[in-house]
């Protein structure tokens, strides 16, 4: 008798997102990298209109490339900031005290 896989079944489909924000003397900005399930990358920049720190610059392009990946379709996402610092205070490993740093995390 042949059993049916419930993981072939209910097979998630995982997108992936790369983002790393820079913060320079000439501007902001980003650059995102959206892989979907099937391996087609969707590759953007975006340039901040405003002033930002390095770290807020970071916060920034992980948000944006996640609304951008569920634009995409995206709606189970593994995503790879490049800043360890954000991803530490995402995980909880380190306390976030900035106020907006905090309303990027949320």
């Amino acid at each position: 008798m042949t059993g049916i896989s419930l993981e072939d079944t209910f097979k998630i489909e995982k997108w992936l997102l790369h983002v790393d924000g820079s913060s320079t003397i000439q501007g902001n900005g980003a650059g995102i990298v959206i892989t979907s399930p099937q391996g087609e990358e969707l590759e953007f920049v975006v340039k901040f209109g405003f002033r930002a720190s390095n770290n807020e610059a970071e916060y920034k392009a992980l948000v944006i490339g996640m609304k951008m990946a569920h634009e995409a379709g995206a709606r189970h996402l593994i995503a790879y900031p490049n800043s360890q610092l954000i991803v530490k205070q995402v995980e909880g490993t380190y306390e976030t005290k900035e106020e907006n740093m905090i309303q990027y995390l949320q």
